[in-house]
């Protein structure tokens, strides 16, 4: 089968939005009639983005065959409606071991072993890997980072010598900022001629440039691009700042980006109007008006004097999808657990919140925040939703509070609680001792069934489910019977360890924690179930606040 590659690098500053450019672009391509995947490549010497800081990194996104991944994978599936695999996705650590644990296997016949070609080939072993595993017209390689910085070197070595291998079969964009300082009012290409001309030294000429940007870029500066770079002006394609990036698709389409790739490559469309779907999707989005407060109460927020949403970026996705297929606009608000702590009574503000999500975590700091959040919630018939440490500490706040045992707790936290209703899994003593810390948590899908009448399996409509984990630590089954038979209703099982995966409230609006991510498998034309559910208890309150707003209205009214 004959692939296409397509190398999209950086160029100016990080965080300009490539993962978007290459899902965004995937997604027009397959709109076309072309079978299309993405890969991304770290520059960083961690193996996989599992032992990276979220609020440096972002979210540690979760393949369905166990990858730790860079967040841009999740981008991929939820643009390309596909999932992605292992194989999409290197860094520098990697590709390293890689050459090295050949070497030792004398893989290499004995000769000796250089940065260049050897670690390059890799890279494109693994590039022409994955495209032929996904069986891919077009293979789409999001270099991350940006041109210029020490640590791309070898990677766009290997662009460079698959373009020179076959030049009529590799593509190379730059998405480029374009600032506009607000001291001059003028949108600036120098930036962009510097990172052209980098990215020319590094052996790459750009055949397309996306310009990013607060405003679309206008033709005076696509034709200065153009005389000082030699990309023809109808290349210079502009992305502005749109309110969903789920309009960047449309918006590559009606400057014709799509078919400008095909026309690079001596091929046309083998269909039309293949966005039919996206569009009345984005419609959808644009027409959702009335709003609905969702709580997220987490840890990994901020640093400095900056909220860094990327941390739980497949759960915000997950809820505006839900908000979105329900035609409403889902308004999201970040609560800092730590807070309860410090100030007990500001819990109160969760009441003015139409429904509360705690995501996944690590470590002891905000923890009896969350269990305070938690406890409110289930007291004030406020709809919760658990993910992972969500599910975790919800058990032992009902351990605490509805059972009374006062000293409840998570090993993780609490290694001498004479109540370890969360503990850690037995598979995952040995690697704990050892220090193997990367690559070893329970990741990946796993198979759960489902309790007949339980809200999960109505939420479902199924029996059996399939979810993904990223997790050491599950509910301790010695606490199972207890527990049931004060109230708590586990509606989802894993069939093959026995493990608890879902737990719930039958006599709550909405009170289901789970112990997996239901968020890595939502996309934006097809929501995820549970976040479906979760949302229309969510609305179900709003309505009803709404309504008691409205009867007070007309019981303060005078005789």
């Amino acid at each position: 089968m004959e692939h296409r590659y397509i190398f999209v690098v950086g160029g100016v500053m990080s965080g300009v939005g490539k993962g978007t450019v290459t899902a965004s672009l995937g997604r027009v391509l397959e709109a076309k009639g072309f079978r299309t995947t993405a890969i991304k490549i770290d520059p960083y010497i961690n193996v996989d983005a599992g032992t990276m800081n979220p609020v440096e990194h972002g979210e540690v996104f979760v393949t369905i065959d166990g990858d730790e991944t860079d967040q841009d994978i999740g981008n991929y599936e939820r643009f390309l409606e596909e999932d992605i695999y292992r194989d999409n996705y290197m860094t520098t650590g990697r590709v390293y071991l890689s050459v090295i644990e050949r070497e030792r296997a004398l893989g290499y016949n004995g000769r000796c072993v250089e940065v260049v070609p050897d670690v390059p080939n890799e890279v494109i072993d693994r590039i022409e890997r994955a495209a032929t595993k996904s069986e891919a017209d077009f293979v789409l390689v999001e270099v991350g980072g940006t041109i210029g910085e020490y640590q791309n070197i070898l990677f766009l070595e290997a662009a460079r010598m698959m373009r020179q291998k076959a030049p009529d079969r590799v593509r190379h964009i730059l998405v480029s900022y374009m600032p506009v300082p607000p001291s001059i009012g003028e949108m600036k290409t120098k930036p962009t001629q510097y990172a052209i001309r980098s990215m020319m030294g590094a052996g790459l000429v750009p055949d397309f440039v996306v310009a990013r940007s607060e405003m679309q870029i206008d033709e005076p500066r696509r034709r200065k691009l153009s005389l000082t770079c030699g990309v023809p002006e109808g290349c210079v394609i502009g992305s502005p700042n749109v309110p969903s990036i789920y309009e960047v698709p449309l918006l590559f389409e009606e400057q014709g980006f799509g078919d400008l790739v095909l026309k690079s490559f001596g091929i046309v469309s083998k269909k039309k109007n293949g966005l039919r779907d996206w569009k009345k999707m984005v419609t959808h989005i644009r027409e959702s008006k009335e709003e609905v407060k969702i709580g997220v109460v987490g840890k990994y927020f901020s640093t400095g004097n900056f909220v860094l949403s990327d941390v739980y970026i497949s759960v915000l996705e997950a809820i505006k999808h839900a908000a979105w297929a329900r035609g409403k606009k889902p308004v999201i608000e970040w609560i800092n657990s730590e807070q309860f702590e410090q100030d007990p009574k500001s819990i109160r503000l969760l009441s003015s919140l139409d429904g509360v999500v705690i995501p996944g975590g690590f470590g002891s700091r905000g923890v009896e925040g969350k269990i305070k959040t938690i406890q409110y919630c289930r007291e004030h018939k406020i709809p919760y939703f658990g993910l992972c440490y969500g599910m975790q500490l919800a058990v032992v706040e009902y351990a605490r509070h509805v059972l009374k045992w006062k000293d409840a707790h998570t090993t993780e936290i609490d290694e001498k609680t004479t109540h370890p209703v969360i503990h850690l899994l037995p598979e995952q003593e040995r690697p704990m001792l050892e220090g193997k810390y990367g690559g070893t948590m329970r990741l990946g899908a796993y198979p759960c069934r489902l309790k007949k009448g339980t809200i999960a399996a109505q939420a479902y409509r199924a029996a059996r489910v399939e979810e993904r984990h990223r997790h050491r630590y599950e509910f301790n089954n010695v606490y199972r019977q207890a527990i049931a038979d004060a109230g708590l209703v586990f509606s989802g099982i894993n069939p093959d360890q026995n493990l608890v995966e879902i737990v719930e409230l039958p006599e709550h609006p909405f009170f289901l924690a789970v112990q997996f991510h239901p968020e890595f498998q939502s996309r934006p034309l097809h929501p995820h179930p549970l976040f479906l559910r979760f949302f229309d208890a969510a609305f179900a309150r709003k309505t009803g606040k709404n309504q008691e707003k409205s009867l007070d209205k007309k019981r303060s009214k005078p005789l």
